[in-house]
């Protein structure tokens, strides 16, 4: 029998007369993961492992590739999945089909109040837990992060230089990112990366010397192909620099080798790793636009208000919060997250006439 989260009438009681939740607190009821776990086969042959869950769509920078510079309608509070309800999900997912990664995103994940709290309702799943974030917020909470169960963290990061950061983020905290990524080292998250978005006449000129800083520093770089999903749909193909591009550019001052590697474990990572011909560290690129991935891909997502979505790029989306709202088991959790695996499809369609781009952009999907 699953684990219930949810805790008897007297836990629920005696929580809501301490000030918390109905729900029991993670490391009140342990959870670990059954061997009676079950793959999760979408029908293409992969398995799903990957879960990628958002905490909210509001952020503290307007990146220009992710949102507007403003007029931007954000959801309700109560239209939020709860940090209960997001570990709920997460569980299911571990328990019946043993997902083993979990990854938080946003909008910006560290705007959320108390975060920390997901962390410690996530740690008992035993599964590998990371962070993307911006990393603004990272000098006050990695620590805190770091004790209450997160692993590993990416900070996206697109350009060192104060001048272009201005104009990406529409903000003047170039400083903060960098005193947030010494601050997560020194939470002892590990690894520690950062994704660079790529954009033709913007940044590009940049890729040498920010690989340069990653070796310095022992943080990853994952380089990222310009992504059809900004807010005004301003994206041409132009924009887009080649993975192969990027790394000829850096293999030019720092020699990489030979092969790439997709692989972490058991999972296939989005970044194609290339490692360093002097066993300094490796860099990577992922080449959703020129050199799409889709045939590994193990990942899913949900989306701060709930929907459940099988690709970044899907056009269509599954109501969890409404089955859990409405008093759904974890049995109809379960059957509704099977039944839109069931309809993922082959990959998206970048660059192809067929390709039709979701109504939503980044931050509101969740990266």
């Amino acid at each position: 029998m699953p684990i219930e989260v949810l805790a008897s009438a007297g836990r629920a009681e005696a929580n809501a007369k301490a000030g918390r939740s109905g729900w029991a607190y993670a490391e009140d009821v342990p959870v670990t993961r059954p061997s009676t776990a079950v793959p999760l086969i979408d029908p293409f042959a992969r398995r799903v492992r990957d879960l990628r869950l958002s905490v909210t769509d509001r952020c503290n920078f307007r990146c220009t590739y992710c949102m507007p510079g403003e007029g931007m309608e954000w959801l309700p509070r109560s239209e939020l999945l709860t940090y209960e309800e997001l570990a709920r999900i997460a569980r299911v997912c571990v328990e019946r089909w043993g997902f083993d990664g979990i990854r938080i995103t946003g909008g910006e994940p560290t705007v959320r109040a108390h975060l920390p709290r997901l962390f410690e309702l996530l740690r008992p799943l035993g599964v590998d837990l990371a962070m993307t974030t911006n990393g603004v917020r990272l000098p006050e909470l990695a620590h805190d992060l770091a004790a209450a169960g997160l692993q590993r963290v990416n900070v996206s990061l697109d350009t060192l230089h104060p001048e272009t950061f201005r104009a990406l983020t529409r903000r003047d905290e170039l400083d903060r990112v960098l005193a947030g990524i010494d601050a997560a080292l020194e939470a002892g998250l590990k690894p520690v990366k950062m994704n660079v978005v790529v954009i033709r006449g913007i940044n590009d000129h940049e890729v040498v010397d920010i690989a340069a800083f990653g070796r310095d520093r022992d943080v990853g770089i994952r380089f990222i192909e310009f992504m059809p999903l900004d807010a005004q749909g301003d994206w041409t193909m132009d924009q887009v620099v080649p993975s192969h591009e990027i790394l000829d550019r850096i293999h030019a001052v720092f020699p990489l080798e030979a092969d790439r590697d997709r692989h972490d474990g058991a999972h296939v990572e989005p970044a194609a790793r290339v490692r360093y011909q002097d066993g300094h560290g490796d860099v990577g690129v992922i080449a959703s636009v020129t050199e799409p991935f889709c045939e590994s891909c193990d990942r899913v997502r949900i989306t701060a208000e709930g929907k459940f979505r099988t690709c970044l790029f899907a056009l269509e989306e599954t109501d969890l919060r409404a089955t859990i709202r409405d008093g759904g088991t974890d049995d109809d959790v379960a059957a509704a997250i099977e039944a839109a695996v069931g309809t993922k499809w082959a990959g998206h369609r970048i660059g192809q006439v067929t390709f039709v781009r979701p109504s939503r952009s980044m931050s509101q999907i969740g990266g």
